[in-house]
């Protein structure tokens, strides 16, 4: 229940708006959301998702309304601590009028009945969010996708728990980001459910549907399994074989696993790029050829669970603090497991990058521009000149410390900055400046 609290203030202007500069239609402010339980009862066939959703939130103001992000879904129940509630839904968002008021410091409580054929959600980035495969479904919902099939705070910075429930056709697995806790058969449905205790963005949440078998990547350490189609298996078997040494070598360059397990779904699509979610990542068929072609990739999604995952943007601006530190996870395994060098690795990378325009500010890119390879590969180079500067030693401390001290938690780039000046004997702002600020390239350091 809401508990009353005297004198307090109406709601503020503005309580239902996003701060995020890059996506100024998703999110909503005024709320932290604490927990999401999500009942979903899919049919494959026709492609119809019914939902039940319990959003526990506490209010950072008082609010007389308030919204959270949905997509295309027919809304048939709305209620704030039990009691009915008044609801307007347009596409991708729902604006939410208690019957009282919640005032500031209150947990409150939100139940939403909907339903309706999921699809994901088309702009500038292509369709993300919950899609359809030829058989089974794929969430893939970086950056914006996640209303494309719950009613959520759809910002990288709103980190909650989650319970997820689904309950399908019985000859389908359901893989959820989190770990499994049931799975209960009935008269040809099975209903399996998940729970990520860990604080999660609700980006990272993802729901893979579809004929797999379930295999063990490797055994001892960190629990990794595979979710794979069986005709794939002895080519996954070769592409994935080295997996367990990969986790061990990200460990001890970044500390240890921050996650119960690691799952690697290959779908049986093609997809033009491997997807991360918290705990898991999806691949195409075709990044699985029996010859270790798209092994950098393993590594890149991997190294997410730390740069990403873990520690999770406060907004999109930050965006090389994932991609710059995954893609430099490939280059420190190419060095590690006898490919080429990490220095000859930024070496090709930096010839190439300075053969196209230098038009992208890392540290801020832009919407247009916050997925472009520069991002990836001068945060990577970003890095790559840092160590240098400092040093092996205190480069690998660095990162070790800035994962462990921000564990499951938000960061931006001016905290890893000033993190870094820690383990630094002269000053990096010109060095950060340089290679983060200002969209010319510096010089490469030997």
């Amino acid at each position: 229940m809401i508990r009353r609290v005297p004198g307090a203030r109406a709601a503020l202007p503005g309580a239902d708006h996003s701060t995020d500069s890059y996506l100024p239609q998703h999110g909503n402010g005024g709320y932290q959301v604490l927990h999401y339980d999500l009942d979903l009862d899919y049919r494959v066939v026709s492609n119809r998702l019914a939902g039940r959703a319990t959003v526990t939130a506490v209010a950072g103001q008082a609010l007389s309304r308030f919204t959270l992000d949905l997509g295309r879904f027919r809304v048939q129940d709305v209620r704030v601590d039990g009691r009915p509630a008044k609801y307007a839904h347009r596409p991708d968002k729902l604006q939410i009028r208690p019957e009282r008021p919640i005032f500031a410091g209150e947990t409150f409580r939100v139940d939403i009945r909907y339903g309706g054929k999921p699809v994901p959600i088309s702009g500038r980035w292509g369709d993300v969010g919950w899609d359809e495969l030829t058989d089974g479904v794929i969430v893939a919902s970086q950056p914006n996708g996640a209303p494309s099939w719950f009613p959520c705070n759809d910002r990288p910075g709103e980190k909650a728990a989650f319970r997820v429930a689904v309950t399908t056709s019985s000859p389908y697995a359901v893989l959820v980001t989190g770990d499994l806790v049931s799975r209960r058969r009935g008269a040809g449905s099975t209903t399996w459910v998940y729970e990520r205790r860990e604080p999660t963005a609700p980006y990272l949440m993802s729901v893979q549907i579809g004929r797999y078998e379930l295999v063990d990547l490797t055994a001892g350490g960190v629990v990794q399994r595979a979710a794979i189609p069986r005709a794939l298996r002895a080519a996954f078997a070769h592409d994935f074989g080295r997996h367990g040494e990969i986790m061990e070598v990200l460990q001890r360059l970044f500390g240890p696993y921050p996650f119960n397990d690691y799952v690697v779904v290959v779908a049986d699509d093609i997809l033009d790029d491997p997807i991360e979610a918290q705990g898991m990542a999806v691949f195409g068929r075709n990044h699985v050829d029996g010859r270790r072609t798209h092994e950098r990739l393993v590594v890149h999604e991997l190294a997410h669970q730390w740069f990403g995952n873990s520690l999770t943007v406060a907004d999109w601006r930050h965006i090389w603090l994932n991609e710059g530190f995954a893609t430099y996870a490939e280059w420190l395994w190419s060095g590690v497991c006898g490919d080429l060098p990490t220095d000859t690795m930024a070496a090709r990378w930096y010839a190439r990058v300075a053969a196209r325009p230098a038009d992208v500010v890392v540290a801020n890119p832009g919407a247009d521009r916050m997925f472009d390879p520069l991002v990836y590969k001068r945060g990577a180079l970003t890095l790559h000149a840092l160590r240098k500067r400092v040093g092996d030693e205190s480069f690998f401390a660095l990162l070790r410390s800035w994962v462990a001290e921000h564990r499951h938690a938000t960061v931006t780039t001016e905290q890893f900055r000033a993190h870094a000046q820690r383990f630094a004997k002269e000053p990096l702002n010109g060095l950060f400046a340089a290679w983060l600020d200002r969209p010319a390239l510096p010089p490469l350091p030997r």
